[in-house]
């Protein structure tokens, strides 16, 4: 009988038929046509980020969080709870397909997520990403935007989703997510088919 503390072998090695998809509960609908509020997290690369601010388009993937290789998952059911498996994977199929999606239009390229900012850092730096990711410890840009969240083991964490921002302007949104590790190709695929000014 497998014990609750087995630890994750390969964060990318997943079998997502057995793992529960997340279902459509509504929580990101009031997200199109939203303007982003004006609040400023720490990134990856020790900057501080008002995605507000930014001119164009911008790509911001959202997840609950991402796992050390090795270390104990945050609850022993973590893979049974629908949307929380595959932050590694998911960020990883947007670092593969980085070059692709600013060739298709994005200025910017983002995660984001409620850990904290070293934590982070060490996953970025780890994963070899070529993008900053947001830290919203605070949850200041969670709770201003209403993004759809989850309780696990008393943290506030953001589900799995996508956003397309223009000028600070938010034009698509993904939602639910899954498998995680197609998000990034579905999101090259929606800015192809929609290239601003193309």
């Amino acid at each position: 009988m497998e014990n609750g503390t087995m630890n994750q072998k390969n964060l990318l090695e997943v079998d997502w038929s057995k793992i529960p998809a997340p279902t459509d509960d509504g929580g990101a609908a009031h997200l199109k046509g939203t303007k982003i509020p004006s609040v400023s997290l720490m990134a990856t690369d020790d900057n501080a980020v008002d995605l507000s601010s930014l001119a164009g388009r911008t790509v911001v993937f959202a997840y609950p969080r991402t796992g050390e290789p090795g270390k104990i998952s945050l609850v022993d059911d973590w893979d049974m709870i629908p949307g929380a498996r595959g932050c590694t994977p998911q960020t990883c199929s947007f670092r593969d397909l980085f070059a692709d999606l600013k060739a298709a239009g994005a200025g910017y390229v983002f995660g984001l997520s409620t850990q904290s900012n070293v934590y982070q850092t060490e996953m970025a730096s780890r994963l070899h990403l070529p993008f900053p990711v947001l830290s919203d410890e605070e949850l200041k840009l969670t709770r201003a935007l209403n993004l759809p969240t989850m309780q696990v083991a008393g943290l506030t964490l953001i589900k799995r989703l996508a956003l397309i921002i223009d000028g600070g302007r938010v034009t698509h949104v993904f939602y639910p997510v899954f498998p995680p590790d197609r998000n990034a190709g579905d999101v090259l695929e929606w800015l192809k088919e929609n290239q601003v000014g193309g």
